[in-house]
This record gives structure tokens, C-alpha cells and sequence, in this order.
């Protein structure tokens, strides 16, 4: 799964699973372009890597921007978005602000990374965007959420028709210990969650940020792999 030589562009690289594929592509030989809406955290990912890179602030839900970014950056060979939002709740408490930040962040970005970038990537490279297990297995709440990773899983199978031969696929995880991004549910509530997970799902633990990236790897270098959907969840659509 070498990648020396080859330009990686990670929107999301700031935290989480994204500094994880971020650094993970960097480790494989790739010249990684670090993206995404906080320069602080980009600068914080930049510092647990050592090969080439750049760092670039960009909010991909913003066209005018993500054109912007795709002329500065020019040829490229491998995408790879990590953009989400959450959203939950039943549909009839929620404003229209928190479905719009879904929709934007899980739909609208990477349809923007696509008619902006795909123009300069070269036909042997690959797009790779995360969508998430609830696209699969749906609870009350998350119909937003649901939503919007169902229909970038459509959208990721439909561009890999368009676009041949470049490769489009996607993501699917479940509950990944990606750090900060749980910070809103407390310590407390978090630890119940990851154990009622881990008690339930046939894997028996929460997912990594280091088995998200071996598998964003494994996408990227793969040539015979397009149009795929990835359940990397620990079994969580069988739970």
C-alpha cells in the first residue's frame, strides 16, 4: 500500500479519523495536502508527520472556496474526505440550521469536491469519502443522519460510472474512538456508549482511527476497487 510520490489530499486531516489517514498517507511515501476549516488543528496534524506537506484552510461545504482550493493545489492523485456533521433526534425538534449543516457537510461537500477536482486528477487516482453504518441500520433519531450517508453512498457509486476510470468509493464506520469528536456527549455518557457497543457488536470494541485509515489506505491502492461501499464497523449492521 505504497503511495511514494503520489499527492494525497485529506479534507478533514485537523482531528480524528482524517489526522489519522493523513498520517497514515504520509507514512505510505505520499506528499499529503492538509485540509480543512481550522488552520490550528491542520498545524497540529502537520506536527506528527514528517514527510512532505501543506497545509490549506478550506470549507468544502463552500463551492466558491473548494474551487479556490482546487486551482491552488493543481494535479493531484488520491481525495479523501472525512466532512461530517451530526445531527440526531426525532425530525419534528429539528431546526432547519442542523439539518442544513448535514446536508452541507455529507452531501454538498463532496459533490463540490468532485465537479472541482476531478479534472486534475490523474486516471489512476481515487476519490474516498466516509459515510456511516446508519446509512445501513437506521434508529429513531437519526433520520437526518441516515439520510445524508445513504445518499453519499448512492452518490459515490454513481460518480464511479461517470468518472471512469478514476475510482470512487466509500467508508461506512461505526463507533470509532476518534477522540474529541465525542467530547459533546461528556466523558461519562461516552464510556457507556463505546461499552454498549462493544457489547453488542460482533468485534466486540469500538473502531479506531487506525483501522479507519488502513482501510482508506487499502481503498486508495486497490485498483480493481470502485463503486464499493466499505463496512468498517466491527459487524455493526449484523448488532
Amino acid at each position: 500500500m505504497q503511495l511514494e510520490g503520489r499527492k494525497v489530499i485529506v479534507v478533514g486531516a485537523g482531528s480524528g479519523i482524517g489526522r489519522g489517514v493523513a498520517i497514515a498517507a504520509s507514512e505510505a511515501g505520499a506528499h499529503v495536502v492538509l485540509a480543512g476549516r481550522k488552520r490550528e488543528t491542520l498545524e497540529a496534524t502537520s506536527e506528527l508527520m514528517k514527510g512532505p506537506l501543506e497545509v490549506r484552510v478550506l470549507d468544502a461545504s463552500v463551492e466558491a472556496e473548494v474551487a479556490a482550493f482546487c486551482e491552488a493545489v493543481g494535479p493531484f492523485d488520491h481525495l479523501v474526505s472525512t466532512v461530517s456533521q451530526g445531527v440526531a433526534g426525532p425530525l419534528t425538534g429539528l431546526g432547519f440550521a442542523s439539518i442544513e449543516r448535514a446536508f452541507a457537510a455529507k452531501l454538498w461537500a463532496p459533490i463540490y469536491l468532485v465537479k472541482h477536482a476531478s479534472s486534475r486528477i490523474s486516471p489512476d487516482g481515487s476519490f474516498t469519502f466516509f459515510s456511516g453504518f446508519r446509512a445501513w441500520k437506521p434508529a429513531v433519531g437519526t433520520s437526518i443522519t441516515s439520510l445524508v450517508n445513504g445518499g453519499l453512498e448512492a452518490f459515490t457509486k454513481a460518480m464511479a460510472v461517470e468518472l471512469a476510470p478514476v475510482r470512487l468509493n466509500a467508508i461506512s464506520p461505526g463507533v470509532v474512538d476518534s477522540g474529541s469528536f465525542w467530547d459533546r456527549l461528556g466523558a461519562e455518557a461516552r464510556e457507556r456508549l463505546f461499552a454498549d457497543y462493544a457489547n453488542k457488536a460482533p468485534a466486540r470494541r469500538v473502531g479506531t482511527t487506525a483501522d479507519l485509515a488502513a482501510a482508506t489506505l487499502f481503498a486508495m491502492t486497490n485498483p480493481f476497487l470502485t463503486g464499493t461501499v466499505l463496512s468498517v464497523d466491527g459487524g455493526a449492521v449484523l448488532m
